[in-house]
């Protein structure tokens, strides 16, 4: 076997790095494209009803994932390790996911609701593309002695850093949407919070461009890094 066939065979420290970098990316934007309702505690926004009265069993908050939606109550809260909540999916979009009865209950209008979740439904899938293209980015970067391997590790990490911030600009605009909107449209009864899977995926999006500084300056000879 050709050297520049094995793994970490040249520029090991970059390999490495990249390693460490892509398999981050890859690890946050699976949980993110996996997030409720398979993965609970990973949501993309929440909408709640601050409890004016004693705890009851109506829902009273909404969390919103990639596959779905979960209810909870104030006898019901969201959990890391025992999460019971009443959830929707997993399927792809949120059309007919929410009954009315829970729409109701926390004062939420199904036309609130699609303000809410505009433009998010385009961008739902692109979380697993750009998790599979972190994915094969890594495995690439792993043979850094080869040029063409270099180029194809540089190209493929390029587009899961656009895609990640594609995906990042489309659920903050939204998140920020929402908390704007909806407070107004219900007097304030509603708030809106931003999901820990918005900065998950933020955190994707910076690990993907380091990686892309790393493996231009290998492509190119940059930067301190040698032939």
């Amino acid at each position: 076997m050709k050297t520049e066939h094995k793994p970490l065979a040249a520029y090991r420290r970059i390999s490495l790095i990249c390693l460490f970098l892509l398999l981050a990316a890859f690890v946050l934007l699976l949980l993110v494209g996996i997030s409720l309702p398979i993965v609970h505690p990973v949501y993309i926004m929440r909408v709640y009803a601050t409890p004016t009265g004693p705890a009851t069993s109506l829902d009273t908050e909404l969390r919103f994932g990639v596959w779905g939606v979960c209810a909870y109550s104030q006898l019901n809260p969201p959990s890391v390790l025992h999460d019971t909540g009443l959830c929707y999916g997993p399927r792809l979009g949120y059309q007919n996911v929410i009954p009315s009865i829970i729409l109701s209950e926390i004062g939420l209008s199904q036309a609130l609701l699609d303000a809410a979740l505009k433009g998010l439904l385009a961008v739902l899938i692109i979380h697993i593309i750009a998790a599979g293209f972190s994915l094969a980015a890594l495995f690439t970067s792993l043979f850094l002695a080869s040029r063409s391997m270099t180029i194809l590790s540089l190209v493929l990490t390029v587009i899961t850093a656009i895609l990640s911030s594609v995906v990042f600009a489309v659920d903050a605009v939204v998140a920020e949407v929402a908390k704007s909107k909806i407070p107004a449209l219900t007097s304030g009864d509603l708030t809106v919070g931003v999901g820990n899977a918005v900065w998950m995926v933020l955190g994707a999006l910076i690990a993907s461009w380091l990686g892309v500084i790393l493996l231009s300056a290998r492509a190119c000879f940059c930067c301190g890094v040698r032939r």
